[in-house]
C-alpha cells in the first residue's frame, strides 16, 4: 500500500496541536510556514514572528535567526502585534 502525504490542512492542525501542547519544533515549524508559504499557509510575517519569538523563547537557536530575519522586513507596529500574540498565546496556553 502506498502511503498518502499528509495534506496541508492536516499538517497545520497536527502542528497547531503541538503547539497548543507547548512542543517548541511545532513552534518553529510553523515560524517556517508561515515565512515562506509552506503547507498551504499564507505568508504572514506577523505570525512567523510570532511563532519564532516562541520557539525562540523555548532555546531554538535557529527561531532566533529566523525571527532576526523577518523583523528586518516587517514595521516596528508589525513585530510589536507579533509581540502581542506571542504573550497572548503563552497566556490562552498556561493553566
Amino acid at each position: 500500500m502506498a502511503s498518502h502525504p499528509v495534506t496541508e490542512v492536516q499538517f497545520i492542525h497536527a502542528q497547531m496541536a503541538a503547539a497548543m501542547a507547548g512542543q517548541p519544533d511545532a513552534y518553529y515549524e510553523l515560524g517556517v510556514a508561515y515565512a515562506v508559504g509552506r503547507n498551504g499557509v499564507d505568508i504572514d510575517l506577523v505570525e512567523a514572528h510570532k511563532w519564532f519569538n516562541l520557539a525562540a523563547m523555548s532555546g531554538d537557536e535557529r527561531a532566533q535567526l529566523d525571527r532576526s530575519e523577518v523583523a528586518a522586513s516587517m514595521t516596528p507596529a508589525e513585530v510589536a502585534a507579533a509581540q502581542r500574540e506571542a504573550r497572548a498565546f503563552l497566556m490562552q496556553t498556561r493553566h
